[in-house]
């Protein structure tokens, strides 16, 4: 199946947009597309003191190339207003993830992705961007009290990774309403796809199988989710970047379709060519009360304002991760639970 996004690209040609988290799973994915379509890409990463080149090695070492990588943090203020200045678009996606983590320290999801966000945000109302596409996920609605989840659903924050999405997406909104910048929420449901770590359910399992295990961990088999490739995510950043009716808006970007984790197992058991069992991790459980049972997105907005569509199936999807991760094992620790 093909998955290029032709639609306007001409848009994209010689603007200079600013990708914070570009050094991420789907911040390299977006600065990848943003490069295709002739943008020249500021890259805001999160400072290393070691030599780690990540998934933008390909555009370092290039003094003319397309990608400029910048160090940072976007806790820092005066950073984030270097980073920002100049720039057409800026797409914030550099946020401190993954929902276990966020029992134990989350005091820390409150300074990056409140905080940090709020910083991106004024920077860009200083420098009088075009726009700001400010990242969100599908975490921020907890279970689904109706489904699909639309836009209007309740916001329930039954982690502090979420509480603090939440925080982070109605700041944002609160900058178009008080202040008039040109904002847009992007709400993707999961994402998945190559580059992914290993502390998404996905490459977890994948990660798995092709180091042989006999047996897949797993947490919780019954909840659903809505699983959509990485590039299609990616290209329902530009589109809603794109379109004007999408400011002031919160969008999901989701595939519409649901598929239980115990069903997923199967899946990329079959994709990896296993014949591997599953068995339920007790370290792999949500707290109770904190487990989101069922996500399924309502994509109905994103395709109305900006014309957006996914692209790539879900078997296509498995077995292009199932190659990538077969390919770069190496990355993974298959037998340790990564938070």
């Amino acid at each position: 199946m093909n998955d290029s996004d032709d639609r306007n690209e001409g848009f994209w040609h010689g603007r200079t947009v600013l990708v914070t988290g570009a050094e991420g799973f789907i911040g390299s994915t977006l600065t990848d597309r943003l490069v295709e379509r002739g943008a020249r890409v500021r890259a805001l990463v999160h400072y290393k003191p070691y030599a780690e080149k990540g998934h933008l090695a390909p555009y370092l070492g290039r003094a003319d190339g397309p990608v400029t990588v910048l160090a940072g943090d976007v806790r820092d203020p005066g950073r984030v207003r270097e980073a920002v200045a100049g720039c057409d678009t800026v797409f914030h996606l550099a946020a401190l993830i993954g929902i276990p983590y966020s029992y134990a320290s989350p005091g820390a999801y409150v300074q990056t992705n409140v905080t940090g966000t709020e910083n991106v945000l004024e920077a860009c109302r200083a420098a009088g961007v075009r726009r700001m596409v400010h990242t969100s996920t599908s975490e921020v609605y907890g279970t689904a009290r109706t489904a699909p989840i639309s836009e209007s659903h309740p916001l329930q924050p039954q982690s502090p990774y979420s509480a603090s999405k939440i925080g982070a997406d109605m700041m944002a909104l609160s900058h178009w309403h008080a202040f008039g910048l040109p904002v847009t929420v992007v709400r993707p449901f999961n994402t998945y796809g190559p580059r992914q770590s290993a502390r998404a359910v996905i490459p977890a399992i994948l990660a798995q199988l092709h180091s042989g295990a006999r047996e897949i961990k797993l947490g919780s088999l019954t909840p659903t989710r809505d699983f959509t490739y990485v590039t299609d995510t990616a290209d329902g950043f530009l589109a809603l970047a794109e379109s004007e009716r999408a400011l002031g808006e919160a969008v999901n970007l989701g595939t519409g379709e649901e598929i239980a984790i115990g069903d997923l197992a199967r899946a990329l058991i079959a994709a990896a060519g296993s014949d591997a069992g599953i068995v339920t991790d007790p370290a792999r459980l949500r707290p109770s009360g904190s487990e989101v049972h069922r996500l399924l997105s309502d994509n109905s907005r994103a395709r109305e304002l900006s014309g957006w569509v996914p692209k790539v199936s879900l078997p296509d999807g498995l077995e292009r991760t199932s190659a990538w991760v077969a390919e770069n094992l190496r990355l993974f620790a298959p037998d340790r639970y990564q938070v």
